[in-house]
Order: structure tokens, then sequence, then C-alpha cells
């Protein structure tokens, strides 16, 4: 696909650098380099050019995103449930007990593998990258970004809203659990409230509590592993079927914790012949995306 940037004229007569007006684009580093050394360069207009040369107003500088590599085993058996779909921004519904990307121990059988599959079917690149993660028992929202372009860009701008269940019944009403987490002593996995960890923030609303169990919307505003589970867990209510942090597991077989909504921004612009025209400045949309509470953490309220 091609991207294409029009020159505006508040760059002035005397134009700008392309280094500096594709930085403007919020082209990062990386892809520019991408795009130089393993693609087909930059043109302004039809004119191939230099990151040292300048563009001027009434020029559209536009590249080629690089081809990229194989991507991960497809898995043609791993369904793939596809929520909103845009030129930069992917986002899939990921069920529990599902890995998201493959591991060392678990090259394949991921949400990853059925992707790289899907879009082979489509004739498209099977490079998978998400710009957010779940645990593997947590089901929800999976933010993906459609090219190398797209991602930073998508990090940036995002932000998640989880539904947890929690052990034991808390007052109705918002809350915040503002403590750094660290690595557990002895632990790989296991995260803990420590003093030597880094500074992390959960804001919470607990919407409903009843049969000894809470319902809280959470919103992580840091992004530290096993953030909401090891905050909950460090107030003495563990979510409900977290055993590593302490949760039981008599009622629900996972952790009951589900992104419920991603709310990002993607650029604004027009889709051309052969690919995608931006706004210069670059302007932005606001996507939201929801899914509702999942069956098995819906029953714990009935």
């Amino acid at each position: 696909m091609r991207l294409y940037f029009p020159v505006p004229e508040t760059v002035g007569e005397g134009g700008v650098l392309l280094r500096n007006f594709l930085r403007s684009c919020a082209v990062s580093t990386e892809l520019a380099r991408a795009v130089k050394f393993h693609g087909g360069g930059f043109f302004a207009d039809e004119t191939p050019i230099l990151a040292n040369r300048r563009v001027f107003p009434g020029q559209r500088v536009w590249f080629e995103l690089p081809e990229e590599g194989e991507g991960v085993q497809p898995g043609p058996e791993i369904p793939v449930d596809l929520r909103y779909q845009d030129a930069f921004a992917l986002v899939f519904e990921k069920p529990p007990h599902l890995a998201v990307h493959p591991t060392l121990n678990a090259p394949a059988g991921t949400l990853a593998n059925g992707y790289a599959a899907w879009r082979l079917q489509r004739g498209e690149n099977p490079v998978f990258r998400p710009v957010n993660r779940l645990d593997k028992d947590t089901s929800g929202l999976v933010l993906a970004a459609q090219n190398a372009y797209a991602a930073p860009l998508l990090a940036g701008r995002v932000e998640k809203l989880y539904l947890a269940v929690a052990e034991g019944e808390m007052p109705l009403g918002p809350g915040v659990i503002d403590a750094p987490i660290g690595r557990q002593q002895g632990s790989i996995i296991g995260r803990c409230v420590t003093p030597e960890g880094k500074p992390s923030r959960t804001e919470y609303t607990i919407l409903k509590a009843s049969g000894g169990l809470s319902l809280a919307a959470c919103r992580p505003v840091t992004g530290r592993t096993h953030q909401i589970r090891v905050h909950f867990a460090s107030i003495g209510h563990p979510l409900a079927g977290d055993d590593l942090y302490g949760g039981h597991r008599d009622r629900i077989g996972r952790q009951a914790l589900h992104c419920a909504r991603q709310s990002f921004e993607v650029p604004a612009g027009r889709p051309v012949k052969d690919g995608f025209q931006l706004e210069i400045p670059l302007h932005y949309e606001q996507i939201v995306v929801e899914s509702p509470l999942p069956e098995d953490m819906l029953c714990l309220f009935s």
C-alpha cells in the first residue's frame, strides 16, 4: 500500500527538508529507514527524493510500505472474530484460554496463528502487530495495527476499559489503587506490589456487588503486567478464578477479567486508487469498540 502526504502551504515558499516533513507526518525513524534501505524509497510527486532534499507546497510525498516477513505459522483451525477494521487498525474479540501470540513453549495455537491464516486466505500480509495484549485466560478486545506506519501511532493513542469480577462485596462507586508493581521474588510469571516496583495506577468503579462478588469497571492508567489482577489482590479482593493471586476457581475456571472497550485514534484521510492519502497536518478520528460481559462472567451474578 502507498501512503500519500500532501505538502501544505504552511511550510512556506522555502519548503522543508523531507526528513523533517516525514517526522511531522508521524513516520517513525524505523519505518523511514526500512523504506530507504528495503523499500522503493520516497517520492515527491513522481520524482525520487532523498531525506536531505526539500519538498514544497503543492507537492505530494509518497512511499510504498515495505514488504514484510512471513509471520508465524498459519493456524486455520483457530477462529478469528473481527469486530472492527479500517486502513490502520483491526480489533478482534479474543476468547479466554487463547494466547495472543506464540511463545517459546507454545509456538502455535494462538490468535496470531489464526490471524496469519485469515490474512493469507485474503492474499494479505500475515504479520501480526498487536498494539496491546491480553493474558491467555483474559477475554475481550485486542487492538492490532494494519501496518508498520500505524503501529506506533495506535500505541500512543489508545485507552482500554476492563470489566473484572473481584471476590468480596466492595462499596459501590469509584476508587483508585496507586501502588508500584514489580516481580515476585523467585517467580518468572508472578508480580506483586512492592516499593521497588514501577509506578502503577488503576482507576475503577464498582458497578455491582452481590453474592460475595463485585463487578468493577477498571481503567489501567499505567500498563504493567497483570496490573489489575495484582492491584485488586493487594487490597484483599483478588479476581474470581485468579488462583495465581489468591482467587478461587470454584465459580469460574479462569481469572474473571474482560477487555470491554478499546478507545483509540486513527489518522484521518481518504482512500485513493492505490493507497491512502492522509490529511496534513495530521488529524485523527476517535474510534470506540465495545464488547459485552461474556457469559461465564455474567453467570457469576445470576
